[in-house]
């Protein structure tokens, strides 16, 4: 916001000391590749990655192949940009919501969006989650963010069953896991029950059906500190980070004893 002017309009200074107007050949040039990477993303689309060629993409988007390369660099470049543009557009298509009345309907919610967006754009989706060497855009860390946000709130409430980035992997892998074998059946053999089975067990495995800061065990207290403490200022840095070691160490044990526990009755 602009400070006001000594009359307190703030419009004044704004007038008398306009900022510098954008670059005409930088913002041309945006455009012209916000047009590729939107003809690469439809060809991908209607015709399957392998008619995603510089030579059909400059046709598609009115300009001569060489463009392609000054923009671009190469055809893996443009690939990078076709999948920055579909982890865009998927953050694009989340509602967060920062206090969910149910916290585990909001982790269904989720990874329901999740799995939804691969089924409606399932090359875009091969292209953005089949290659696990692709760098991760600035659009896939946000996404990411998003889903810690909501493992945070699991944690926070006492409801996780296993530490923050295990559940956030889990929850990951099982949506990208279900769009990708979805799409490799044949469509005779898609069972919607498949979807519905991955999801629970996910949920089932990352979350305690109750809160687990009511049980008698340490881990699942630990668990719920562990994802207050960033919120806390009582604390100095290096005593956080002994608190936040001791905690690690608590549902770490935990962790351990419970697969002892399951190894000696198996």
């Amino acid at each position: 916001m602009p400070s006001p002017s000594r009359d307190g309009n703030p419009a004044a200074v704004t007038a008398s000391a306009p900022g510098p107007g954008p670059d005409p050949a930088s913002a041309a040039r945006e455009q012209t590749r916000r047009r590729v990477v939107e003809a690469a993303a439809d060809l991908l689309e209607r015709e399957g990655r392998d008619a995603v060629t510089t030579r059909a993409v400059a046709v598609a988007a009115g300009l001569q192949p060489p463009a392609i390369y000054r923009l671009f660099g190469d055809k893996e470049g443009l690939l990078d940009a076709v999948a920055e543009h579909g982890f865009a557009a998927f953050l694009a298509s989340k509602h967060v919501d920062p206090d969910p009345q149910d916290p585990i309907e909001d982790l269904r919610a989720g990874w329901d969006l999740a799995v939804e967006f691969g089924l409606a754009n399932p090359a875009l989706y091969a292209l953005m989650y089949g290659e696990p060497t692709r760098t991760p855009s600035a659009a896939y860390r946000a996404g990411m963010e998003i889903l810690m946000g909501r493992v945070r709130r699991l944690a926070a409430g006492g409801w996780l069953r296993v530490d923050e980035d295990l559940a956030a992997q889990l929850i990951h892998a099982t949506a990208r896991g279900a769009v990708l074998t979805w799409l490799s059946l044949p469509v005779d053999r898609r069972d919607p029950a498949l979807l519905a089975t991955l999801r629970e067990a996910m949920v089932t495995t990352v979350t305690d059906r109750e809160p687990a800061v009511r049980d008698a065990g340490p881990a699942g207290a630990a668990r719920a500190l562990r994802a207050a403490l960033p919120e806390q200022t009582v604390l100095s840095g290096a005593e956080r980070r002994l608190l936040d070691e001791w905690l690690d160490r608590l549902t770490t044990e935990d962790r351990r004893t419970a697969e002892d526990r399951r190894t000696a009755e198996g």
